[in-house]
């Protein structure tokens, strides 16, 4: 297929978390506000006066000192957050947002307070971390709409004078969805017998659009999205096979490439920094305000294994079985961060029970932040894409 036009200058985009875009966001006099997981709802972190940026840590190398101040049983993408943010590659940032989902992150933003890594730079900088329920029920969406009030509406309002009113708020939200209907309209031509797009490319796409402004990024993603419309597929799929990728943090394109490479076209990201899900629209129901309907959609929209409730680890099941129907798959690859408490049970699970209850070919692998380790998982990788490739010509799909 013809190259995209912007893949390259996105791509660049990834580098650094301080990318150009960002860079500009800035020059614009807008503030920087970091976050790490899903449950900081991006759609507060841009009303009008900052932006969002969610954090990565590319080009990441050795990671020794993040290890000396946590340990080497924390999960990588934790330690090297923090190796990073002690380098002084998030001194752009003038907040962190963070949550109590998971306790190794949690531990690792404490340090940015505790070293003081940022406000060094930013005096005015805070670190602020919320509470999120365990269960999505409506007494949990009225404890998480308090909290995402308290930590992060008031603290933005009363340090930086952000205007956090029901007008704003409405107007982030029209911008997000916006951002969202881009970015999944993109996603749902992964669904196509030839899709017109690779994992790997969505997948680019899908990081751009989280850890650059969303005025910023928009022009880029609307025209990427008409280009597709136009592209051509290969007459010849390149792909022998289609998987749904499931489990923790997943911010490296080049675990897409690596598995690609090897057959396996992904069409489902249903993972940490991932579109499934995390590009829904968000919709104000009837006398509902603009941040009860934030706190709702988030926990409704959720597919964290922190929720340990049966019912939501038969939803999560259910969600990657439709999935897995829906984008015309060949089977699943269930992805766990080694030493990530929640996706380590959801790895089980899901090559165990899912498995075992759908018939549906799945595969479990434990990696690292970094791609190390490339040759062992290529071998796996192949190994999986020819199972699915001899169920295929037995007839064993669908």
């Amino acid at each position: 297929m013809k190259d995209l036009k912007h893949l390259i200058y996105f791509e660049k985009l990834l580098a650094e978390a301080d990318n150009e875009l960002v860079k500009q966001g800035r020059a614009n006099g807008n503030l920087a506000l970091g976050y790490s997981c899903y449950f900081i709802p991006e759609v507060l972190l841009n009303l009008p006066g900052c932006f969002s940026s969610r954090l990565r840590a590319p080009g990441t190398g050795s990671i020794d000192v993040g290890t000396y101040y946590m340990s080497n049983k924390i999960c990588s993408y934790t330690r090297s957050i923090l190796e990073r943010g002690i380098e002084g590659g998030y001194d752009y940032l003038s907040a962190l947002f963070s949550a109590e989902t998971c306790q190794m992150m949690h531990r690792g933003h404490e340090h940015f307070e505790i070293l003081e890594l940022v406000k060094k730079q930013n005096p005015k900088f805070f670190m602020s971390m919320m509470d999120v329920p365990f269960i999505p029920d409506e007494e949990a969406t009225e404890h998480y709409e308090e909290q995402l009030r308290f930590y992060i509406l008031d603290r933005l309002r009363d340090t930086y004078g952000i205007d956090t009113s029901e007008e704003a708020l409405r107007a982030a939200i029209e911008e997000h969805n916006e951002i969202c209907r881009i970015v999944t309209e993109i996603g749902d031509m992964r669904k196509a017998e030839n899709p017109v797009i690779t994992g790997y490319e969505f997948h680019v796409i899908q990081l751009v659009s989280q850890v650059c402004p969303k005025n910023l990024i928009r022009p880029y993603l609307l025209e990427t999205l008409e280009e597709l419309k136009a592209r051509e597929p290969d007459a010849k799929p390149a792909f022998r096979v289609k998987v749904v990728v499931v489990g923790s943090e997943n911010d490296d394109p080049e675990f897409t490439k690596l598995l690609e490479s090897c057959g396996a076209l992904v069409v489902a990201d249903r993972y940490c920094f991932g579109s499934l899900p995390g590009r829904e629209p968000i919709e104000i129901r009837e006398g509902e305000t603009a941040l009860r309907a934030v706190a709702r959609h988030y926990l409704e929209t959720s597919q964290c294994p922190r929720f340990m409730s049966k019912e939501c680890g038969k939803g999560r099941l259910d969600y990657v079985k439709k999935l897995y129907e829906d984008y015309k798959a060949d089977g699943v690859l269930y992805e766990q961060m080694k030493f990530c408490e929640y996706w380590s049970y959801e790895r089980v699970v899901g090559t165990n029970i899912f498995a075992g209850e759908t018939g549906i070919p799945t595969l479990g692998i434990e990696k690292e932040y970094t791609l190390v380790g490339a040759g062992q998982l290529r071998t796996r990788f192949q190994a999986f894409v020819e199972s699915l490739e001899i169920k295929k010509l037995q007839g064993g799909k669908k």
